[in-house]
């Protein structure tokens, strides 16, 4: 395929629902234009875009395949995309590439929680949009219902370009609004028939005619004008020059419908994708990181932005690239504005699904695949001067943590190095090394993504990992004053050791740590002070109740003695830990629980059960607002042991519609069931000799 030029290529990004059949929708694509020679499927595993060994375990999309569909003088590429929340992160990014979304939407479930999530981002990106009503002829689908949800949910700008001739399993084919024709396809790669519209047809066909003139209309005001005065109505040619400006404009959003399965509607979908949707240089301007704008522009400098990474275990990583300006070409030197350091483009490929292949050269607006860029990352601009950088989208923090180990301790280092790689690869997932807790931690958006990423982990590099609970970082602190006497004596064979002190321990609440030296007269020289405080720094590291570091504690040396062959440096310190254990039994020593400060987002019908559900987590409801959607913000202030995996409780409760923040502050007393659950299982480790 050559490098087309800019206003014939159509960058088409499939959102929705899992489910709805957008990987389908691009596999009719590909097989009614030709490029493929079956309909793949995902639900046998013979998909050419869900290729993934985790997507045909799982029948459906988890991260961006492309499909370049050449149609005529135009390339399409389509972009599709997951509907999983867990991967919404790399849908967000793949939808910065695009200038149109054709969202999928099933006939008999309607637009769900993640196509309503999804239109708003879309919204938010000033981007065009369009939907195609899928699965009209599956029991019980009913088009007119489907449009007054699509109505309901996403306003009075939607409007059918096609309606269906007949539903459930009376379907039959399309009618084509904009040229007032009936389509058939025979679904088996065929020739598609255009016919009359049947004469039982007609009028639904000519109200939806009607409104989709109404519409178009706004594009042009002189038009515009006449139409609302009842001199004419739109002329063929009048319509289908302001198609395309009413649909960049998001005045009209097109309504489609068919049954991809037998590949009904497709067709046309393509013809008006090539005809009537957005090319690059209509779509919009980039926003640069200097807070400058770029337009698509074939004549500038060479410049493309990341979208997407991914590490292939056979041709290691490929970047793909969304062409901003000018034309790239393989043995091409960019500069990355985040390093400023310079990338060689060794190859550039067109990719279909897992298919590569090479080409010459990628214009401006146009979609392509780089692979061995190892300095690059998702959401890097590259560029000839290094001076261009993309403002890449801000990507959804993620809030669910789980720690992970090797099941061999050997495989510890592949571990490592496959997370930072993943890390690189998939902006939503965060891995840290806690030093406190000695675990590593995995922040992802979900169980999808978690189980995901540790399945590609033994499949790349045969190392099995685990989960295990996420370790909470209580703390232990005193409430009373105490003194107690620490004393280490040992004889052996030639020197001994021997080292007293006496200690007073106080709270010290917001304070930290604090020693005091109060010897007076010589009792314990000088040069030991340090090693009882060091010891007893030791002694508040180990903790007392639960082995959990101690916090908020004044600590006085006030007397002791020393010998002046047998005390040492060690002596005074073993002396100083025995000494704060003894005085932590008197001084009421208690647990401290972390606190997090939650907002919690949903629609008002989910809001009672989400604060029914917090105070089941003795959570306290701070106060309540609400946003510009109409939504209900709870403000929490909660244990966050309470709430470490509450991204899937979360998504239980509001069927996938709610959303939080989550910032950990502060420490409060841990009520007593609790600190005894945790001091039985300190004791138990203890005695298990872990």
């Amino acid at each position: 395929m050559a490098a087309p030029a800019t206003e014939h290529v159509r960058n088409i990004v499939l959102v929705g629902q899992d489910g709805a059949g957008k990987t389908s929708l691009a596999e009719a694509m590909l097989h009614v234009s030709g490029r493929t020679p079956r309909m793949g499927t995902t639900h046998d595993g013979k998909s050419y875009l869900d290729y993934d060994e985790e997507e045909i375990r799982r029948k459906f999309t988890i991260g961006t395949s492309i499909a370049p569909i050449p149609y005529k003088d135009y390339k399409i590429n389509l972009l599709d995309t997951s509907g999983h929340p867990d991967f919404i992160g790399d849908t967000l990014a793949t939808m910065q590439a695009a200038e149109m979304a054709l969202f999928v939407v099933d006939a008999v479930a309607g637009p769900q929680v993640m196509t309503t999530k999804l239109w708003h981002e879309a919204e938010d990106m000033r981007l065009s949009r369009a939907v195609f009503i899928n699965h009209i002829d599956r029991e019980n689908a009913n088009y007119d219902v489907a449009m007054a949800t699509l109505h309901a949910r996403f306003g009075s700008r939607l409007g059918p370009v096609s309606i269906p001739i007949g539903e459930d399993v009376d379907f039959k084919g399309v009618i084509d609004i904009i040229r007032m024709k009936a389509r058939y396809h025979d679904g088996n790669g065929g020739e598609e028939r255009i016919e009359d519209i049947p004469a039982d047809f007609m009028d639904v066909a000519q109200a939806a005619r009607d409104k989709l003139c109404d519409l178009v209309a706004e594009a042009d005001d002189e038009l515009m004008m006449k139409y609302l005065d009842g001199e004419e109505q739109l002329t063929q040619d009048e319509l289908e020059q302001l198609l395309d400006k009413a649909i960049a404009q998001e005045l009209f959003i097109p309504v489609f419908v068919g049954s991809t399965i037998i590949e009904q509607g497709i067709q046309g979908v393509m013809e008006d994708i090539a005809t009537y949707f957005p090319h690059p240089r209509h779509h919009g301007r980039f926003r640069l990181a200097n807070g400058e704008e770029t337009l698509v522009d074939e004549n500038g400098e060479p410049a493309a932005f990341v979208f997407k990474t991914v590490s292939d275990p056979f041709v290691g990583r490929l970047s793909f690239l969304k062409v901003i300006s000018g034309v790239l070409e393989p043995g091409m030197e960019l500069v990355n504005a985040r390093t400023s350091k310079k990338d060689r483009l060794g190859h550039l490929y067109v990719m279909m699904g897992k298919e590569t292949n090479d080409v010459k050269s990628a214009k401006a607006g146009d979609i392509i695949v780089v692979p061995k860029l190892t300095e690059t990352r998702t959401g890097d601009t590259l560029s000839k001067s290094g001076e261009v950088a993309i403002d890449p989208l801000p990507l959804p923090e993620p809030q669910y943590p789980v720690a992970i180990e090797a099941v061999n301790k050997k495989d510890e280092d592949k571990l490592g190095t496959f997370l930072a790689r993943a890390v690189e690869t998939d902006p939503t997932i965060r891995v840290s090394r806690s030093e406190e807790t000695h675990q590593t931690v995995i922040t992802a958006m979900g169980d999808a993504q978690v189980d995901t990423l540790i399945a590609r982990l033994k499949e790349q590099t045969g190392v099995e990992a685990k989960l295990v609970p996420v370790r909470i970082p209580y703390r232990e602190t005193i409430r009373k004053v105490a003194e107690a006497q620490g004393r280490h004596k040992k004889q052996t064979g030639g020197a001994g050791q021997f080292g007293d002190c006496w200690l007073r321990l106080e709270p010290n609440p917001g304070g930290g740590y604090e020693f005091l030296d109060e010897i007076v007269g010589g009792k314990i020289p000088r040069g030991f002070i340090p090693a009882v405080d060091k010891g007893v720094q030791d002694a508040m590291t180990e903790g007392f109740l639960a082995g959990y570091p101690m916090v908020d504690i004044k600590c006085a040396v006030y007397d002791g003695s020393y010998h002046a062959v047998d005390s040492n440096e060690m002596a005074f310190k073993t002396a100083a830990r025995i000494g704060f254990r003894a005085a932590c039994e008197k001084a009421d020593p208690i647990l401290l629980e972390p606190m997090a400060n939650l907002n919690v987002t949903v629609g008002e019908e989910y809001a009672g059960a989400v604060m029914g559900d917090i105070s089941t987590r003795r959570g306290r409801i701070v106060g309540t607002d609400s946003n510009d959607a109409g939504e209900t913000v709870i403000i929490v202030r909660v244990p966050y042991a309470e709430v470490v995996t509450y991204t899937k409780d979360l998504r239980s409760i509001t069927r996938g519609s709610g959303s939080y923040t989550i910032e950990l502050e502060g420490y409060e007393p841990a009520p007593m069931d609790v600190t005894k659950k945790l001091v039985e299982a300190y004791q138990a480790a203890r005695a298990a000799g872990n």
